[in-house]
């Protein structure tokens, strides 16, 4: 177990110290780079480059390179992304955006496989159940990957709170914040005005650090790991299915009916991220608020991602997913009906609060729900995650700039709607297709009382 453990603990490091740098400049792209729409710009066009690579890219990389090598040169492309912030423009922030995207498919797809494989493998040796292996690995990692938020805000605020900009936000600006906004490229003269350079230059340099940090952890620390080489040499797979693998996975039924639950968590991350972000905070507070926001967010996503992490087994993953699906459509009601006041401080913080208790569900949950539906199509049934997730991504960011906030939210709430349909759906099936039979690995991941989780 030991071993085991050290290997998903170096992976949540790595991933902590990537993304303390990427969530960080993801957070502050709508208001850091809100010129012609240049920072939502870049994460849709971030988004579109993942969608791509979730298609082809994962099984093919996985493959070819193993799980820690993936992880590791797909690292890279975070990096370079960070490099391209030094000097925002349409001529560094795109194609760096590209890259990135290139490389997020076959990090989250090598990382969801490793720790998956490392579950079952350590189950197996232990005789304990897989499901509830993968279940705390999934757990673990989210514990320690989801507080990158926390610190990647937290670099963020500390340093933009040192710009002179910073002033009183009048009532004629405050009129265009909120569900009503006004559309306009900067919200407000105040709130939104860019930071100096060298405070940006310093903001990006500590990024770039953290995330050379990232690989070097991974390179030398991270084990490399075999999964079940025999069935893979059994099947002899062209180089050509395996470029297909992922979609080859949307014939199962399952994989589907997921789909919108996958869109889902794109969509309402991008919503947290850049329209609320500057909309209600940057408009209202200030963009040094910004980070303490999703600082707010991070560090209860991250709590209650162990915490669900634990208790699925025995609350059960239908009950969870209610619960996200009740504090999302309580939060989006709120953004509609509330006017940003910089008066009632503790509302800008309690909606992306509970909104972490919402998303440590949609991460953990959906994950393992993979991971335990699809136990024989891990690498296609992770692309397939990343594939829709970045869809939704995509989506949403691309229309950002061009739609009023309350219109965004009416959006949004349709796919949440949407998706609860179709989970339920796939519950259905699960149910049915599981008589109580100990009988096949392939069911042992999906009887109607099997718990489990997981982004």
């Amino acid at each position: 177990m030991e071993r085991n453990l050290k290997n998903v603990l170096v992976i949540a490091f790595g991933f902590l110290l990537l993304f303390t740098a990427y969530s960080g400049l993801q957070s502050l792209q709508s208001s850091l780079n809100a010129e012609e729409g240049l920072g939502v710009a870049s994460l849709s066009v971030l988004y579109a480059s993942l969608t791509l690579s979730s298609m082809f890219l994962p099984p093919i990389i996985i493959k070819k390179l193993g799980c820690k090598w993936t992880i590791a040169v797909s690292m890279c492309c975070y990096v370079a992304y960070s490099l391209g912030n030094f000097y925002a423009s349409w001529y560094t922030l795109i194609p760096t955006s590209m890259i990135l995207g290139l490389g997020g498919a076959p990090l989250w797809s090598a990382k969801c496989t490793y720790l998956t494989i490392a579950g079952t493998l350590y189950a197996e040796k232990a005789g304990k159940s897989a499901k509830d292996i993968i279940n705390q690995y999934f757990g673990i990692f989210f514990l320690v990957f989801q507080t990158a938020g926390v610190w990647g805000n937290l670099i963020s605020s500390l340093i933009l709170s040192q710009s002179s900009n910073q002033g009183e936000i009048s009532a004629e600006d405050l009129e265009c914040c909120g569900a009503y906004d006004c559309l306009t490229e900067t919200t407000n003269s105040t709130g939104s005005e860019r930071p100096s350079d060298s405070l940006i230059y310093t903001l990006v340099g500590v990024y770039t650090a953290s995330g050379v940090l990232a690989v070097l952890l991974v390179i030398i620390f991270l084990d490399q790991i075999k999964s079940d080489q025999a069935e893979t040499e059994k099947e002899k797979s062209s180089f050509w299915s395996t470029f297909l693998a992922t979609f080859r996975h949307l014939k199962d039924k399952r994989q589907c009916l997921l789909i919108p639950l996958t869109m889902y968590s794109g969509f309402e991350q991008a919503f947290l991220s850049g329209d609320y972000s500057k909309s209600f905070v940057t408009c209202a507070l200030g963009i040094q608020y910004v980070g303490y926001m999703m600082i707010c967010f991070a560090g209860i996503n991250s709590l209650c991602s162990l915490l669900f992490g634990k208790i699925s087994q025995f609350t059960g993953r239908k009950l969870l997913f209610a619960l996200a699906a009740v504090l999302n459509t309580g939060c989006m009601i709120t953004v509609l009906l509330w006017k940003p006041d910089p008066k009632q401080l503790a509302v800008f913080f309690v909606i992306p609060g509970l909104w972490g208790v919402s998303d440590a569900v949609w991460q953990t949950q959906t994950n393992a729900l993979y991971g335990i539906l699809f136990e024989k199509n891990k690498e296609a049934a992770f692309s397939n995650y990343r594939l829709w997730e970045s869809i939704g991504f995509a989506i949403a960011f691309a229309y950002s700039t061009k739609l009023q906030v309350y219109i965004k939210t009416y959006i949004v709430l349709s796919v949440l709607v949407l998706s609860m349909v179709t989970y339920g759906a796939v519950e259905y099936l699960e149910a049915k297709s599981s008589p109580g039979t100990p009988a096949a690995t392939k069911k042992e991941n999906g009887g109607p009382h099997s718990q489990e989780t997981h982004m």
